[in-house]
């Protein structure tokens, strides 16, 4: 219920002793305020490492032909395996249940030329599919279609730094281009979260590749995305079933290790998320940490407040005040203390984090922030140990009787 003498009376004790009141102040806003610091420096690291190692899409595997390092049904070891588009159509009827898309990529390198720019870029054969096996970010037109790959035509999606290069400030769409001696047209720019490499590659439709390289049908790579139902153990058995058709396709020994590599990204990315997790952690418990030490400090502080106040109590109590009317007032005083401190702290310690931006970024750590729950919940913790210190000291200062308090010194 509101007392308002007895708030009066703690506004004026707080006017009497500023130094007081600020240490014990000062004390819960720094702990909360570092912690706020702390965690949203380890939000901040695991948003860096996500950025790093989540850039494509998280539900595909990469599939390379190696050479065969075992002889295997007349075969001799040491031979060269090679991917065709067959090898696309058969994975796309064979595993409907388990497939989302499938993409081939045949990667060369050519000078680029327009006007008099130029430059060596990477040129990438793709499916239309391919966007979003690399999430590319289409800027300005479009992405190589169907269309393109059934009519193999000549038409290439550039990279923001290669429209940089070559055509500074001039709008790319539609012009054309030498690539390796082919004139190509623009018909679109991209960008890519992955950073500056990823934005020096050229597309192009992988059958316009083939069909420069004398019509052939081969290909360097394919890019297969399973379902994101299946999850991480479904991924493997698709992996495991993908390996088994792809060696008895090509006629590669089972056991062979060289001759398929599928790279499945779900593998790397459960180990990676758990690595950011245990990093997370470690942050946390830092915060912790630092949480625990501003309780401690309060409990200190409070016992050094409640012991010079140990005079005063006994005034009271010789007056008549209770015990438990002592108590309540030193809680009270407390609680409030904790309170404004301990919100001042997590304002301005979620002021710090939103206004930091990209300040942090070459040190790994990019937008830290941390839920105002949790800002909120770390707070109310704070508040709540604030008030046990100053409970535990204050009812062992009302259980003294009065004229032993009056003799303390």
């Amino acid at each position: 219920m509101f007392n308002q003498d007895r708030w009066q009376e703690i506004f004026e004790t707080i006017r009497k002793n500023k130094l007081r009141t600020f240490l014990s102040g000062f004390t819960v806003a720094l702990g909360i305020f570092i912690f706020i610091i702390l965690f949203g420096f380890g939000n901040g690291l695991k948003n860096s490492f996500q950025e790093f190692f989540l850039d494509d899409a998280t539900n595909t595997m990469f599939i390379f032909a190696g050479k065969t390092s075992e002889p295997y049904k007349g075969f001799k070891a040491n031979r060269r395996i090679e991917f065709t588009n067959d090898d696309l159509y058969d994975i796309k009827d064979n595993f409907p249940f388990f497939l989302e898309y499938i993409t081939p990529r045949i990667s060369r390198r050519a000078t680029v030329r327009y006007k008099n720019e130029f430059d060596n870029y990477t040129t990438r054969g793709v499916g239309p599919d391919h966007q979003y096996a690399e999430k590319t970010i289409m800027m300005e037109g479009r992405y190589v279609n169907e269309l393109d790959v059934k009519n193999k035509s000549k038409h290439a999606v550039i990279g923001r730094l290669v429209a940089r290069d070559l055509f500074k400030q001039e709008d790319p769409l539609g012009k054309f281009i030498d690539v390796g001696n082919s004139v190509f047209k623009v018909v679109g720019v991209f960008q890519d979260d992955g950073g500056d490499n990823e934005e020096r590659f050229i597309y192009i439709p992988y059958t316009t590749r083939q069909s420069l390289e004398k019509g052939n049908d081969k290909i360097d790579q394919m890019i297969v995305a399973f379902r994101p139902e299946l999850g991480y153990k479904g991924s493997l058995a698709f992996e495991r079933q993908l390996r088994v058709f792809l060696k008895e396709k090509k006629v590669i020994a089972p056991k062979d290790p060289n001759g398929i590599f599928i790279r499945n990204i779900a593998d790397n990315i459960k180990q990676n998320q758990q690595f950011a997790n245990v990093l997370q952690l470690i942050v946390t418990f830092v915060g912790l940490g630092t949480l625990i030490a501003g309780i401690i400090g309060i409990s200190n502080i409070m016992v050094f407040i409640v012991k010079e106040r140990t005079k005063e109590l006994g005034v009271r109590k010789a007056l008549g005040a209770t015990p438990k009317s002592v108590i309540q007032m030193i809680l009270q005083e407390s609680i409030f203390i904790t309170t404004i401190s301990g919100y001042v702290g997590m304002a301005l310690g979620v002021f710090l984090l939103k206004n930091i931006n990209e300040t942090l970024e070459d040190y790994f750590i990019k937008n830290p922030y941390i839920d105002i729950s949790t800002a909120l919940f770390a707070t109310l913790i704070l508040i709540i140990f604030g008030g046990i210190a100053g409970y535990i000291p204050a009812k062992r200062a009302a259980s003294i009787k009065p004229i032993v308090a009056l003799r303390d010194e």
